[in-house]
């Protein structure tokens, strides 16, 4: 700007920079908002048609498509794990992986019902009809989970065994008490003759109560994804694609209107995406 302002050509370069600051903004602002815990994983999406017979189902695979095109302009490796054909056309269910950094972040958003407004191309008397299809978006996690104990985290106590076990064990401080503290688990043993071998069993036990405690934790979260799902009718979707009268695709949570349908279903779900996002972000700071 300031060799602008002393005369100099600088109007093309500047442009150029600008682009790519903006471009740079873009990916740190999506970053931001991509923070969750489990935002960086890979991504399980299952399709269902509603009630409807062949529109729906058609419907259903419409929708498939439409995220196999996104994955593919977004740089996503897609694996199918389950496809069940229609009977006449489209599909009874399908399930995908989608593998890349944040898949699950982006996807997420995604979860609910989704309606379709056409003229059917299955009906003779070409009348228009309304098509539902549920889809739901996992994270991939994995089931090995490991607990890892820092040394830090624990307070160790010895005390004298108060059970029986003979003049050794109670005449010694052989029994071992362990707190974990950021949780506040409290295990202890006192069986052994030593000392050594009461830590080793605490610890056992420690691991223990700590992997329950994970794997209640991811029941939760599971739960919390589980309760996200809606019947797959009307007055529950999240966003409709309307082909006919008019041509809108509109998300009912964020009010965001695209009138372009048919990019919309060849993968163009950015912006839908990112206004979730945003909405989502901005939901939680006003918490």
């Amino acid at each position: 700007m300031e060799l602008a302002r002393e005369g100099e050509a600088v109007g093309d370069e500047f442009s150029t920079q600008l682009v790519q600051l903006e471009s740079f903004i873009e990916r740190v602002q999506t970053k931001v908002l991509l923070s969750g815990e489990q935002d960086q994983l890979n991504a399980i999406v299952n399709i269902h048609p509603g009630a409807g017979g062949v529109e729906a189902q058609d419907w259903a695979e419409m929708l498939h498509r439409m995220y196999l095109r996104w994955a593919e302009k977004s740089g996503f490796k897609v694996t199918i794990l389950d496809y069940q054909h229609g009977e006449e056309a489209g599909l009874k269910s399908t399930t995908f992986n989608v593998i890349g950094e944040y898949a699950y972040g982006y996807l997420a958003s995604e979860t609910g019902v989704h309606r379709l407004v056409r003229i059917s191309p299955f009906d003779a008397q070409k009348r228009r009809h309304t098509s539902f299809a549920s889809v739901s978006v996992y994270p991939e996690v994995d089931d090995k989970i490991e607990i890892t104990i820092d040394e830090k985290d624990l307070r160790i106590d010895t005390y004298r065994s108060a059970g029986k076990g003979g003049q050794h064990v109670n005449t010694t401080d052989s029994a071992v008490r362990i707190t974990h503290l950021p949780t506040n688990i409290v295990v202890q043993c006192q069986n052994e003759r030593s000392q050594h071998k009461n830590k080793l069993v605490c610890m056992k036990v420690l691991r223990s109560r700590l992997y329950e405690r994970e794997l209640d934790k991811q029941k939760a979260e599971s739960r919390a994804i589980e309760d996200t799902k809606l019947e797959i009718g009307w007055g529950s979707q999240i966003r409709s694609y309307v082909l006919h009268p008019y041509r809108l695709a509109k998300d009912h949570r964020t009010k965001m209107e695209i009138g372009d349908v048919d990019r919309v279903l060849s993968g163009d779900l950015d912006p839908f995406m990112k206004s979730y996002l945003q909405a989502k972000s901005q939901q939680a700071v006003g918490k």
